[in-house]
């Protein structure tokens, strides 16, 4: 192995990680909820635009450091597009071939931008064949499979060391309410949710981690039957979090509790968050800010008072073709109005 190179190339990693700067946590002014704070941690300012970036920077580290990835390594990942599009830039970084394996409805814009940092991407029909077709492409071409759905949980340092964890409460530290009552996050590989529940408990926070799943994922049915055997038959239709298996990434017992959201419910939310920040964001972020708008309206009924932290986990511009698209919401998640008036009755 040639070590030279490794030390070389984890030195181009950790430069680029001085030269970026920490994600901003926004606070929303929503007057309706009186002493109840709600902040959205911004993932989007990455410089690949997704939360996945930091899992991209872990994954390569935790490969190079366990001797997978040489200085002529293709570098292989299942992916929906937002990991993709992260490990994409790291290996053009490090100047290694990569391969996406996505299903074919994956947004057109996330494939722009993996073939933009010259990666290129491999089709399959469901999202359930990607596992399979990756290790079959690492097979054949002698590469890397990352496999983010079982590294994930295990390449972030959750103790500390600038995680999202420590960067969420390090942020909140001058707020009304420093330590929050709720941090709520959703699950794509379970990773994030790995690294939130374990910080929080190792730092003896009181703070209370909700994961929110949107339909046809089987995590919130595998957390409440404690059966990590159970699968589903097709794939969901918020792009980047829920998985018809459950992920060995996914660590239930690290988490507090589970939300369904309907998809409806995640994109209605998605145009509502847009009149209040003035961007648009992907729909993972629609689920995640529903979950928190949920329990802020539990608090609020309760008479209590606190903050609850949620992920802007990418922006909607990777999605003007689905998401924000009136004929393609009507034709795949179907009429919102239910939502929208329970988000303007709030």
């Amino acid at each position: 192995m040639n070590n030279a190179w490794v030390k070389h190339a984890i030195s181009e990693i950790e430069a680029d990680f001085q030269r970026s700067a920490d994600t901003h946590l926004i606070r929303l002014n929503l007057p309706t909820f009186p002493g109840i704070y709600l902040y959205l941690k911004d993932e989007s300012t990455h410089p690949t635009g997704s939360l996945k970036h930091r899992l991209a920077r872990s994954l390569f580290l935790y490969g190079l450091c366990n001797g997978w990835i040489k200085e002529d390594t293709t570098i292989i990942e299942a992916s929906s597009g937002s990991t993709a599009v992260s490990e994409a830039y790291f290996a053009r970084l490090l100047n290694l071939p990569f391969i996406a394996v996505m299903p074919s409805c994956t947004a057109r814009k996330k494939v722009e931008q993996i073939e933009f940092y010259g990666g290129r991407c491999h089709f399959v029909d469901s999202a359930s064949q990607i596992y399979a077709a990756s290790e079959q492409l690492a097979k054949e071409l002698n590469g890397h499979y990352m496999d983010q759905f079982t590294n994930a949980e295990r390449a972030t340092d959750w103790r500390g060391n600038n995680n999202i964890a420590d960067s969420i409460f390090r942020q909140m530290e001058r707020e009304p309410h420093p330590i929050p009552a709720y941090i709520v996050m959703s699950a794509g590989t379970g990773g994030t949710s790995a690294t939130l529940g374990r910080y929080i408990r190792y730092q003896g926070h009181p703070t209370h981690l909700m994961v929110v799943d949107p339909e046809n994922s089987v995590f919130m049915d595998s957390y409440l039957q404690k059966d990590r055997t159970i699968t589903g038959t097709c794939g969901s239709k918020i792009e980047g979090i829920g998985r018809p298996r459950a992920e060995p990434s996914f660590i239930p017992e690290a988490i507090d509790s589970m939300m369904r959201v309907p998809d409806a419910a995640s994109i209605a939310t998605i145009h509502w968050l847009q009149k209040i920040l003035g961007r648009k964001v992907g729909a993972s972020t629609g689920t995640n800010m529903w979950g928190a708008l949920t329990l802020a309206r539990q608090m609020r009924d309760r008479g209590e008072q606190g903050a609850i932290v949620t992920l802007l986990c990418d922006s909607g511009e990777r999605y003007l073709d689905t998401y924000y698209d009136a004929d393609w919401v009507k034709k795949n998640i179907g009429d919102l109005s239910q939502y929208t008036q329970q988000l303007e009755a709030m």
